[in-house]
């Protein structure tokens, strides 16, 4: 099965998550709403893994969240997890119909999930929140770690669509290529903004924009 794939997910694929595992279950889910590409399931899902792995509790912020697919599988991977905000400029109009699929398998999720459409820049976030952003393009990866450093959260970002024109890529492109000159230089400024970093990749064979960084305040402990 190609993980790539741009096609939407509907109920002709049903047969391929027959599983119990709660992947499949959110598979089924996302199958039965029929509007999401399956490239957006897999990195969602992979992305919220290492996510979870990492950080427990507090509010999800998903910024430039799409479908908020992200924020609602953090909700179903962690019950100390209160709320999650799903926001973008534009929320497509059949987030709320994935929404409801979710929730006829997982009652439990209304209430918890908001989906907020603003500019990025106009939500209050906190210290206790995880801003997380799946492939916010060019320089919006940047506004959601500054975003999430001011407000002293933990943090997580696939970059994509890297602007090499606009982008500080830290004078690192004689040794390494644009892109990862550029994501090189976004851990460098978390770390010297006292962060404790963690840089990891989801699977190459889902997306090739596929480092994840990670940050939150170091605390010296």
């Amino acid at each position: 099965m190609d993980r790539s794939s741009r096609n939407r997910l509907n109920e002709r694929h049903l047969p391929l998550f027959a599983g119990d595992a709660l992947f499949d279950r959110i598979a089924r889910a996302v199958c039965r709403a029929g509007c999401l590409p399956r490239k957006e399931l897999y990195e969602a899902w992979d992305v919220a893994r290492r996510v979870h792995r990492r950080f427990r509790g507090g509010r999800v912020v998903d910024l430039a969240a799409g479908h908020g697919l992200l924020a609602q599988i953090l909700l179903l991977m962690d019950r100390d997890v209160p709320e999650a905000l799903a926001v973008d400029r534009s929320i497509p109009r059949n987030a709320a119909l994935l929404a409801a699929e979710l929730r006829s398998d997982w009652p439990g999720l209304a209430g918890r999930i908001s989906f907020v459409e603003c500019d990025l820049e106009q939500v209050p976030l906190r210290p206790d929140d995880i801003v997380v952003s799946v492939h916010a393009c060019g320089g919006l990866t940047d506004l959601v770690l500054e975003r999430a450093m001011t407000a002293g959260s933990r943090v997580a970002v696939l970059p994509c669509c890297h602007d090499l024109r606009s982008a500080d890529a830290g004078g690192l492109q004689g040794w390494l290529d644009g892109p990862l000159a550029v994501d090189v230089t976004r851990a460098a400024l978390l770390r010297s903004r006292g962060y404790r970093i963690y840089t990891q990749s989801i699977p190459e064979d889902i997306t090739p924009k596929n480092r994840l960084l990670m940050g939150e305040p170091d605390t010296g402990i």
